[in-house]
């Protein structure tokens, strides 16, 4: 999509600190950061929600998640933990309408998030 913001960071249209990537996913750190590591990891390929994937996809839904625990190890975090956060929606709390996971480590992690 053309107004896109992560798909412009993903087409190096738009600069940010870019962690990992390779042909399928890219991943950043979140400008407001909400852990001492917070990392947005996105598919390359546009799509708006979690509901909006297709069957065909569900293997790169996978390799966000490999991509998450590739990072963990990079920044030596993997051992103490970490959290993966998915946001589906408005109500899900999603303020970005293409599927990205949040990665966030380096502290104690509580429940409800914060």
């Amino acid at each position: 999509m053309e107004d896109c913001i992560f798909c412009k960071i993903a087409n190096r249209e738009v600069e940010s600190t870019i962690v990992f990537e390779d042909e399928q996913a890219v991943a950043f750190k979140d400008l407001n950061p909400r852990a001492p590591y917070h990392f947005l990891i996105v598919p390359k390929a546009h799509i708006p929600t979690l509901n909006d994937m297709q069957a065909e996809q569900e293997p790169l839904l996978g390799h966000l998640f490999a991509v998450a625990v590739t990072l963990a190890v990079k920044f030596g975090f993997a051992q103490s933990g970490y959290r993966v956060v998915v946001n589906a929606n408005r109500h899900g709390g999603q303020e970005v309408f293409h599927v990205h996971m949040h990665l966030l480590a380096g502290r104690q992690m509580s429940w409800p998030p914060g």
